[in-house]
């Protein structure tokens, strides 16, 4: 039986790719394809595909924030990290977040189809060796040698909305929150991280990954 693919990725022609590909494979299909992180959970939990192959940097929800949404869910559904950021930082908290692979997108044409099925078959899989023994350390519990994150991912969420201009009523829609419990996490945020206002959050959120420059 082929295995079921949902792809998210916020430039369609990269989804188009990435469907070329996979479907081109007799062990895959792809049934679903999402443009940004909020529409992947949405389609996840309904559609419940075998893999979900998000990107990490996605409009309203990233990659690793739909990650947690959908392990949370649906735990059976593995997810497989698409990524144009090496740094450590990123493969750390996707692995936090419950994704079974991490692959960059200058290498997807390799090692995309061998990735998914790696992770299909209940391994882990990264494209670079080394950064498998890495990673390999820190699932047998050296969760120390990951960076820390003082925000929680809920808060991670709220920041990334609010960075990217919607106001409390669509933060309060988006994550199916009362305003009420969007403006305490927006004091929170502000409290914990020492700033004042929406300008020193986006600067927060652009340099943690969270939306582009």
């Amino acid at each position: 039986m082929a295995t079921r693919i949902l792809i998210a990725d916020d430039h369609g022609i990269v989804r188009s790719g990435l469907r070329l590909l996979l479907d081109r494979q007799p062990d895959m299909r792809v049934v679903a394809e999402a443009s940004d992180g909020a529409e992947a959970v949405e389609l996840a939990l309904r559609e419940r595909p075998d893999l979900c192959i998000l990107d990490v940097g996605m409009p309203v929800l990233t990659g690793l924030q739909a990650t947690r949404e959908i392990k949370s869910h649906a735990p059976d559904v593995t997810v497989l990290m698409l990524s144009m950021h090496s740094d450590e930082r990123y493969l750390f908290e996707a692995l936090k977040a419950g994704a079974s692979g991490y692959v960059l997108k200058a290498e997807a044409d390799q090692a995309l189809v061998a990735a998914a099925r790696a992770v299909g078959r209940g391994e882990a899989f990264l494209t670079n060796a080394a950064e498998r023994s890495l990673i390999r350390d820190w699932m047998d519990g050296d969760e120390s040698a990951g960076p820390r994150e003082p925000l929680t991912p809920r808060e991670q969420e709220v920041v990334k909305l609010i960075a990217e201009a919607h106001t409390n009523t669509q933060i309060a829609e988006i994550l199916h929150l009362a305003e009420k419990t969007v403006e305490s996490h927006r004091a929170n945020v502000l409290r914990k991280l020492g700033m004042r206002d929406r300008v020193e959050l986006v600067r927060y959120a652009i340099r943690r990954g969270l939306v582009e420059p």
